[in-house]
């Protein structure tokens, strides 16, 4: 069995370290993620999310109002957090009043790192999180995960949903309008171009 490289979980010849680059968007994001998408998940993008952007973290778990490390987060006074879900009650960055809430606080961003099914779980048993504002996209947009069925064509990757979020964030004012994002599609773009090449080479053999 190939080793794997500690940093981003994948076997050392598929590395994808070398083409991380991780930028600061003056947000801090929380990757929420489903143990499924912990450790059975081969194209999961929750973990070079993490990777691309300073002061991110990941939390694995299902159920999040007893795990400490959330609770702990949700309750410091440093942070104003939301989740991205976009339910009814969600509000898009162009409606959210980021002015008037922020107040010296930095935003925390929870992103749900599952299946559309276990996501939802994972919302509605946790009555913090379901607490929390919701936060969606202004914009609708259609994902490039074309190795991977997805419910909908609407339905994004996490690094997606990273990096259209922080699009529309500096769009609002929140993230600085110099940043450059790129490096997130540029990950993913590579990601999919290596399973391609992977499915073509053996289509029966396992992604990478």
């Amino acid at each position: 069995m190939s080793s794997k490289c500690a940093r981003c979980f994948r076997r050392v010849k598929t590395c994808y370290c070398k083409a991380i680059d991780p930028i600061d968007p003056g947000v801090k994001f929380v990757v929420l993620m489903h143990p499924k998408e912990a450790f059975k998940q081969k194209t999961g993008t929750g973990r070079l999310t993490h990777l691309n952007l300073v002061d991110s973290e990941v939390i694995v778990d299902t159920i999040f109002d007893h795990n400490a490390r959330t609770q702990a987060l949700l309750n410091d006074p440093a942070y104003y957090p939301v989740v991205l879900y976009p339910d009814e009650a969600a509000q898009d960055t162009e409606t959210f009043p980021f002015a008037s809430v922020l107040h010296r606080k930095k935003l925390l961003i929870f992103l749900i790192d599952a299946t559309w099914t276990f996501a939802y779980k994972m919302i509605t048993r946790s009555a913090s999180l379901q607490a929390l504002p919701h936060l969606s996209f202004r914009e609708a947009y259609r994902s490039r995960f074309e190795i991977k069925k997805q419910p909908a064509a609407t339905y994004l990757s996490t690094i997606e949903s990273a990096y259209y979020l922080i699009k529309e964030l500096q769009t609002a004012g929140v993230c600085a309008q110099n940043l450059n994002p790129e490096g997130l599609m540029d990950v993913f773009e590579l990601l999919i171009t290596r399973q391609k090449h992977f499915i073509a080479a053996s289509p029966t053999s396992p992604l990478v």
